[in-house]
């Protein structure tokens, strides 16, 4: 069931809440804690950042959230909010980043993993679209594990008018498809960048393709199977960082 607009959102997990105490603590309204919960670090940033924190027994935490992943804590935080995909292309201060456009990708499992995966690299934004894709939820927020607070998230409503966007604010466009694309261990990406991973099953949609100015290919010469998203997008964030890192050297000299 949906919740309405300006009720919170349930964070769980240990790393999330703590990341979110760190990062953002004026979106936190609330802790709540297990009555066996003991963890001294987090207990400490608790008191420190004054948040008002309520015991519960295990059982009605449970009632709260039914999770095995509630660690003993939960966080009433704000409703998450998404950044302006065009002011974040069109900011011409410092350096840009790289984005990852995720086309359809509905499991909260895999965009709570992709968050987490780019905040681990740095410099990385996400895209998602308004329709036909998860959202930024409780369970992405957890998966993440506090990763949304170092990664924008935009939400858009057309991936095509983003790319196109993106194009004229400097940005080039490429996209991970499972055949026929250049070899990511070959390629040269040129920066800044947004890249597109599709759906398993059903990849980049045509009108999403058609504005892609390179294909590139993850050459496996493995099982007949396939990297699902997540999995895709760390072996492409990491290529993609090791570049940008790379041509940034090389400017500087």
């Amino acid at each position: 069931m949906a919740r309405p607009g300006n009720s919170p959102l349930l964070l769980y997990g240990r790393n999330a809440v703590v990341e979110r105490l760190k990062a953002n603590m004026r979106g936190v309204r609330k802790v709540i804690l297990s009555d066996k919960f003991d963890d001294p670090a987090a207990l400490d940033l608790i008191k420190a950042r004054r948040i008002p924190v309520q015991r519960l027994s295990e059982k009605e935490m449970l009632k709260m959230k039914r999770t095995e992943r509630l660690q003993g804590i939960i966080a009433e935080v704000d409703p998450f909010r998404y950044s302006s995909f065009e002011d974040l292309v069109s900011n011409p201060e410092g350096e840009k980043l790289s984005f990852i456009l995720l086309d359809e990708v509905t499991d909260p499992q895999n965009l709570g993993a992709i968050i987490r995966i780019a905040a681990c690299f740095g410099g990385f934004g996400i895209v998602i679209p308004e329709r036909g894709a998860c959202d930024v939820n409780e369970t992405v927020l957890s998966v993440a594990a506090g990763g949304d607070n170092y990664v924008p998230i935009c939400r858009i409503n057309n991936l095509s008018n983003a790319l196109i966007h993106a194009k004229g604010a400097g940005y080039w466009c490429a996209g991970a498809v499972v055949d026929g694309g250049e070899d990511l261990t070959k390629v040269s990406f040129p920066f800044p960048l947004c890249v597109v991973m599709g759906s398993e099953g059903k990849g980049i949609h045509h009108g999403v393709e058609k504005h892609l100015e390179l294909k590139v290919t993850l050459p496996m010469g493995g099982a007949a199977l396939s990297f699902n998203v997540a999995m895709a997008s760390a072996i492409f964030c990491y290529e993609i960082a090791r570049q940008r890192t790379k041509a940034s050297k090389t400017t500087n000299r």
